[in-house]
């Protein structure tokens, strides 16, 4: 077909018109939703038997505060909760930590001890919601904190459903909140993998995330090929360990981006699904459900703007759309207002709103896979497919995904498309409405919600209060115990659960394993 002037964010040529001469040849008409290779869906009736969970991500300034919003959020209709944490709790410093001053409950909120999470999750059936934690470099502690807490509460562990992200590959090419080098790192994913596979059979033990690698600016295509390497990565190393691909391969999952590009994004969706089928199949998985990709979307973060705010409110609902007719398991949509500051309840509510709206009102959800059989959908998913496999192909051959992102591979690959980007928008090839056209004049108010400058003093006086009541020589065999788990072989789950009951704080763990295995500088 002749080929129009237009592309997609990701470069590809848009034709003017799609026919039945521009399906793949690779096409299989017969093959439904729930089958091998999974593009049409990992259900074979999709939201037909169950709507994706509803989550919205919350976590501000205190335990109590967040708290409050979740009750608030689980009033409103929410399926499962979406947990943000502080930038000090992400790198593994407690509130008193001089490195942790200024942050402070500022991007999430602070959690340092056993303690904190009792407060974050006071009076919420940990048995009958699921909750993903957004946290990687710490999240074998957050899980310790929560196993622990469900223990307290004689909650069976079994009955815990939920994820943490545990994605440390991507935090290194995209995002920065590492603390340990790679091996280590991965060491410490695997030892989860391991110990969630015993004692967590609902829990997914990681959530592969291209969400970071589209907002550090990638292209769509980039963000699949780069995830999904980074997935080859972790199941590598897993089967490395001795772990069985049919079992742990089930409790993975991937977290995506949702951007403004409608087909785009769905094509996306669908060719990443029918690449992670065939990649695990050739890495050894037959169970049906280690080779679906099971995955969670959150609309783009980096496409709302400051500038007429509310306009952000059409992008999500768009972005919310991409992400159903892609076949999403669990949404997250954002708020008009997160260019400015975190989300008011109000905001938080029409983000909820939007979701509910998609699902109960428009009827995409009556379908399985609904955009099936567009000539341009199906082209689009295969050009998206074999330019996502190219790129994985130079990631092998560089040795995967660790030493892509050792050498700078993948960060540069990815600056170079946020520059380009940029300079479309500066010379207006690409239209933002309101930044660089159809500007207005005219400032809109909207209510900003201001954290308290005084949550680290707080959060200080709770951990003195802590400290002084807990038995410190429980404490201090327990972080020996994590050290010489660390030193040796053995898998650091069961210490670091038996140091946060002994309340042993997130910083304390941490600044052991910083003694053993020191830090990455990239």
């Amino acid at each position: 077909m002749q080929k129009g002037d237009k592309k997609t964010d990701s470069g590809i040529d848009i034709n003017k018109v799609y026919t039945s001469k521009d399906l793949p040849d690779n096409l299989n008409g017969k093959l439904l939703p729930g089958e091998f290779p999974y593009t049409r869906g990992v259900q074979a009736d999709m939201y037909r038997g169950k709507l994706w969970t509803m989550r919205q991500y919350a976590g501000f300034s205190t335990a109590e505060e967040s708290n409050k919003r979740y009750h608030f959020l689980l009033a409103q209709g929410v399926m499962g909760l979406s947990v943000a944490f502080d930038l000090p709790t992400q790198i593994g410093y407690d509130a008193d930590d001089s490195l942790a001053d200024g942050e402070v409950g500022k991007v999430g909120v602070s959690i340092c001890s056993l303690e904190d999470m009792e407060i974050l999750f006071k009076d919420i059936p940990l048995d009958k919601i699921s909750t993903s934690m957004t946290i990687n470099s710490t999240a074998f502690i957050l899980l310790a904190l929560y196993v622990a807490m469900a223990k307290k509460r004689g909650i069976a562990l079994d009955q815990l459903a939920g994820t943490i992200q545990n994605d440390i590959l991507k935090e290194y090419a995209a995002r920065g909140t590492y603390i340990y080098p790679p091996k280590p790192s991965m060491r410490i994913i695997t030892d989860i993998f391991e110990w969630c596979g015993m004692h967590l059979p609902k829990w997914n033990s990681i959530s592969i995330s291209g969400y970071h690698i589209r907002e550090a600016g990638s292209t769509a295509v980039q963000e699949i090929a780069f995830t999904l390497s980074n997935g080859k990565a972790y199941v590598q190393a897993a089967k490395e360990k001795g772990l069985d691909i049919n079992v742990f391969g089930k409790r993975l999952s991937f977290f995506f981006n949702a951007h403004n590009n409608l087909f785009e994004e769905v094509a996306k969706f669908r060719a990443a699904r029918k690449m992670w089928a065939q990649i695990m199949k050739d890495l050894g998985a037959t169970d049906e459900k280690a080779l679906m990709l099971r995955f969670h979307t959150q609309t783009g973060g980096a496409t709302l703007t400051a500038q007429q705010p509310l306009n952000n409110v059409s992008r999500v609902t768009i972005q919310t759309i991409a992400a159903v007719l892609g076949g999403t398991q669990s949404l997250h949509t954002n708020s008009y207002d997160e260019a400015l500051g975190l989300p008011t309840e109000n905001a938080a509510s029409i983000a909820l709103r939007t979701q509910q709206i998609v699902a109960f009102e428009s009827g995409i959800a009556d379908s399985a896979d609904p955009l099936a059989g567009s000539y341009f959908v199906e082209n689009l998913t295969n050009e998206i497919e074999q330019k996502a496999l190219d790129l994985m192909k130079q990631v092998d051959e560089l040795g995967g995904s660790v030493s892509a992102i050792e050498n700078g591979f993948m960060q540069n690959k990815i600056a170079e498309s946020a520059y380009a980007y940029q300079k479309d928008i500066e010379s207006k090839e690409k239209i933002i409405v309101g930044v660089n056209d159809f500007k207005s004049d005219t400032a809109e108010k909207i209510p900003i919600l201001r954290i308290d400058e005084q949550i680290r003093t707080t959060q200080i006086a709770k951990l003195n209060i802590l400290k002084s009541k807990r038995d410190q020589n429980k404490v201090t065999a327990c972080l020996k115990n994590i050290k010489d788990a660390a030193q040796s072989s053995t898998n650091l789950m069961p210490s670091v659960i038996e140091a946060v009951e002994a309340h042993c704080t997130l910083g304390e763990i941490s600044n052991v394993l910083r003694s053993v295995f020191g830090e990455y500088q990239s």
